[in-house]
C-alpha cells in the first residue's frame, strides 16, 4: 500500500470499558483522548460496553457519516468478540477484514493490577493496531461445500445421543467406538440418580436404535488413526481391528463363549471383579452382539491348539485368519466423545486400594450392585459371601486435591449418595458413613434425594479422610478397617471401624487424550480435557472448524450434562449442514513462484499437509482450501516467498513499532499519566 493511500485512511478507536473489568486498572478515558490525537484517527471513543446494541450502533454510525476506513476496537480477547466487530463493520458496509482488535482486558486489566503500568500498555497495544490496520487490505471469504456425513467418536451416552439426534434429521452418521461394544461407562451402572432408573433401561434402547438405524454405520473395535482436511471435507482412515470372528456369519448365539476354555480376570468391564473367557463380549446385552478373541490369552494364538470355538459355531463364523482392515471415510464434520477414564486409587496410597482387601473404587461398587455383574447385585466383601454391616464410602478421592487433581468431578457426590441408598436397600440394618469435604448437589432433585438418604439413616462426616488402614488400636477395632478423619462440624479426630471402603474415585481426562488431540488438531488443557472454543459461549465447538467435543471428554460430567451437550453438538453440525457450504477465513498463505526456491522447508513444516512439491517446476504450491493460516510455512520459509493474508510482512512489522513506540518523545500527550 502506497503512503499516499495510507495518508487518506481515516480510521475509528473505539475503547471499552467492559464495565470494571477493563476501567477499574486502565485509564479508559485518557486512551481514548489520546488516540484521538494519533495519525490517521479520524475518531476516538471509549464506552461502558462496546460488544453491546448501542456500543455496535455507534461504530455502524460513525463508518457512514464520518466515512471510516478503517476500525480499531481495544476491548477482550478476539475470541470473543472478533466476529462480533466484523459483523458491524460489513453491516455499515466496510470490508470485515479492515477491522483490528486489541486485547487490552486479558493482556492488560486482568494480567497486572498497576495502573499505569496497564494503561501505558494499552497505549501501546492500541498505537500497534492503528498502524498495522491502514496496512490490512480487503479480503473476501472462500465458501466451501459441506459433506453432509457426520463421523462420531466416542460410543458412550454422550456419542449415542449426537448420532441419534442427526441420524434423526436425516444425514447419515459414521460412529467409531474403540471397544468391542456401545454403551461407554454407563452400560457398567445398575441405577442413575437421582431419580433411580434403571441405567440399562435407559441405555440398552438407544444402543439397539443405533445399531438398526439406517442412517449410522456403526464401527465398533475400530479406532481413527489419521485425519486430514478441512471443515466441511475431512479424510479420515479408520482401522478395524480383528475380531477373528465373521460379523456376516455370526448370528450371537455365544456357543463360543460358553465352550471356551480359557477364563481371565476382566479388567476391562468387570473392572477385576468378574471372568470372561478368552471368547468375550463385554455384557449379554452387548450391542453389536458379535464376540471377539483375546488373541493375548487365545490358546490357538498362543500355542496353535484347542480352537474349541471353531468346532461348535454353528455357522462357521470363526475366522483365525482375519486381519485388520484400513476405511477411508469422507466427512463433513466431527464430533468427538471419546469420555473420560476413573482415577487410579492406587496413587493415593494412604486409602490402602490394592493393598487392604475390602477397599473398593466406586466403579467396582456399581458392578458389585448391578444385577447383571459378578455378585447377581449382592454387596458382599471380597470373599465373595459375607455381607458387611458398616461401610464407609470417601469422597473427593483423586478431585479436589492439589496433589493430584484440583477440579471437582462433579458427579462422585450423587453417586456416592446413591451407594449410601443401596447399602440400605441390599443389606438391611447396615450402618453407613458418607465422609465428605462439602456435598454438591446442584442439579434438578438432587437437593432432594440427599435428603432422602439422610432421611435413611446415613451417617455424613464433614472432613477429609487421612488414612484407612487394618491396624487395630483398641477394643472393636479387630478386624476391621480403620478411617482415621478429622470431623470438622465437631472438631475432632475420630477413628471409625468399617468393614467396607469405597473411594469415589474422581474422573480423569483419558491417557491418550493429547495423541488423539494431535490426530483432529485440537488443544488440551493442563488437565488433559479437550479445549473448547470458549467455556461459556461455545462449549461444543473446538478452535478446529469443523470438529465438536462433547460429553465428558471436555471435563467431568454426569449423564444428564452429558446428553445435552450430545445435542447440542449435534445441532451445531445439523446448521453446518444445512447451510450446504460454509464460510471459511480468507487468512491463507499463498507462494510467490518467482521467488521460491524448492528447498521444500515448507512443504516439512505444514500440520495440515497443505503444500505440495511440483516436481517439473521445482515451486511448491499452498491448496488454499487445505490451509489454515497458521503461519508456521511463512516463518520457515528461509525465501520470503510465502506471504500470509491478514498477517503479511508490512503488517506485522507495522504493528510491532506501533507496539515499540516510545511513550516519552510524545511526553506532552501523555502528561496525565504523571498525575494519576
Amino acid at each position: 500500500m502506497s503512503n499516499s493511500e495510507q495518508q487518506g485512511e481515516r480510521v475509528g478507536v473505539y475503547v471499552c470499558h467492559c464495565g470494571h473489568n477493563i476501567a477499574r486498572t486502565i485509564a479508559v478515558e485518557q486512551v481514548a483522548e489520546w488516540a484521538a490525537g494519533q495519525e490517521h484517527v479520524a475518531v476516538a471513543r471509549d464506552y461502558k460496553f462496546m460488544c453491546s446494541n448501542l456500543g455496535q450502533g455507534m461504530v455502524e454510525e460513525d463508518i457512514k457519516e464520518l466515512g471510516l476506513t478503517r476500525v480499531v476496537v481495544a476491548a477482550c480477547s478476539p475470541h470473543m468478540h472478533e466476529k462480533t466487530f466484523r459483523t458491524t463493520c460489513q453491516r455499515a458496509g466496510l470490508n470485515p477484514y479492515l477491522f483490528e482488535m486489541a486485547n487490552i482486558r486479558e493482556l492488560g486489566s486482568w494480567a497486572t493490577d498497576d495502573r499505569e503500568a496497564a494503561t501505558r500498555k494499552a497505549l501501546a497495544q492500541v498505537k500497534g493496531a492503528i498502524e498495522r490496520t491502514v496496512h490490512q487490505r480487503p479480503l473476501e471469504p472462500l465458501f466451501v461445500d459441506i459433506n453432509p456425513n457426520t463421523l462420531v467418536v466416542g460410543g458412550g451416552i454422550a456419542g449415542l445421543t449426537a448420532a441419534l439426534e442427526l441420524a434423526n434429521a436425516g444425514h447419515h452418521v459414521f460412529l467409531v467406538e474403540r471397544d468391542s461394544s456401545i454403551g461407554g461407562h454407563m452400560a457398567r451402572l445398575d441405577k442413575t440418580f437421582p431419580t433411580l432408573d434403571c441405567a440399562a433401561c435407559i441405555l440398552t434402547p438407544k444402543m439397539v436404535d443405533v445399531e438398526h438405524h439406517p442412517n449410522i454405520t456403526l464401527m465398533t473395535w475400530s479406532e481413527v488413526e489419521a485425519v486430514h482436511g478441512y471443515v466441511g471435507n475431512f479424510n479420515v482412515r479408520v482401522r478395524k481391528k480383528a475380531r477373528f470372528i465373521d460379523p456376516d456369519l455370526c448370528t450371537g448365539c455365544a456357543a463360543c463363549i460358553e465352550k471356551c476354555p480359557v477364563s481371565i480376570v476382566d479388567q476391562n468391564f468387570e473392572v477385576g471383579l468378574g471372568y470372561r473367557n478368552a471368547v468375550y463380549r463385554n455384557f449379554p446385552q452387548a450391542v453389536p452382539k458379535y464376540p471377539v478373541i483375546d488373541t493375548d490369552n487365545c490358546t490357538y494364538f498362543q500355542r496353535g491348539k484347542c480352537r474349541a470355538c471353531e468346532v461348535v459355531c454353528p455357522t462357521e463364523a470363526i475366522a483365525f485368519d482375519q486381519k485388520d482392515a484400513w476405511v477411508q471415510l469422507e466427512v463433513g464434520n466431527i464430533i468427538l466423545a471419546t469420555g473420560y477414564e476413573q482415577f487410579d486409587a492406587r496413587r493415593v496410597s494412604q486409602y490402602g486400594y490394592g493393598r487392604l482387601a475390602n477397599v473398593f473404587t466406586s466403579m467396582e461398587f456399581e458392578r458389585m450392585v448391578n444385577a447383571s455383574g459378578p455378585t447377581a447385585g449382592q454387596v458382599v466383601m471380597r470373599d465373595g459371601v459375607t455381607a458387611p454391616k458398616r461401610i464407609g464410602i470417601v469422597h473427593c478421592v483423586g478431585s479436589r486435591d492439589k496433589n493430584y487433581n484440583e477440579y471437582c468431578s462433579r458427579a462422585c457426590c450423587m453417586v456416592a449418595l446413591k451407594f449410601a441408598h443401596l447399602v440400605h436397600e441390599r443389606v438391611p440394618g447396615a450402618e453407613v458413613y458418607n465422609f465428605y469435604i462439602d456435598v454438591r448437589a446442584a442439579g434438578k432433585h438432587y437437593e432432594e434425594f440427599y435428603h432422602r438418604v439422610l432421611e435413611e439413616g446415613t451417617h455424613l462426616i464433614r472432613g477429609r479422610v487421612a488414612e484407612v488402614t487394618d491396624a487395630a488400636r483398641g477394643p472393636g477395632e479387630e478386624g476391621q478397617l480403620i478411617i482415621q478423619v478429622e470431623d470438622t462440624l465437631i472438631g475432632k479426630q475420630r477413628r471409625i471401624p468399617v468393614d467396607m471402603v469405597i473411594l469415589m474415585a474422581g474422573m480423569e481426562a483419558r491417557h491418550d487424550a493429547r495423541q488423539v488431540a494431535n490426530t483432529f488438531g485440537l488443544g488440551c488443557d493442563f488437565e488433559g480435557w479437550f479445549t473448547e472454543r470458549h467455556a461459556k459461549l461455545d462449549p461444543v465447538v473446538t478452535m478446529t472448524e469443523g470438529i465438536m467435543i462433547a460429553g465428558a471428554c471436555q471435563g467431568p460430567k454426569a449423564i444428564p450434562e452429558a446428553v445435552a451437550q450430545g445435542s447440542a453438538a449435534a445441532a451445531r453440525v445439523a446448521s453446518l449442514i444445512n447451510q450446504r457450504s460454509v464460510k471459511m477465513e480468507p487468512v491463507r498463505a499463498s507462494i510467490n513462484g518467482a521467488a521460491c526456491s524448492g528447498c521444500r522447508i515448507c512443504n516439512t513444516m505444514c500440520p495440515y499437509n497443505a503444500i505440495v512439491f511440483h516436481e517439473e517446476s521445482k515451486i511448491s504450491e499452498v491448496i488454499t482450501a487445505l490451509c489454515q493460516g497458521c503461519g508456521a510455512c511463512v516463518a520457515a520459509c528461509p525465501s520470503a516467498a510465502i506471504n500470509g493474508a491478514h498477517f503479511t510482512r508490512d503488517q506485522m512489522m507495522a504493528q510491532i513499532e506501533g507496539i515499540l513506540w516510545d511513550q516519552s518523545e510524545d511526553a506532552r500527550e501523555v502528561v496525565w499519566l504523571e498525575r494519576m
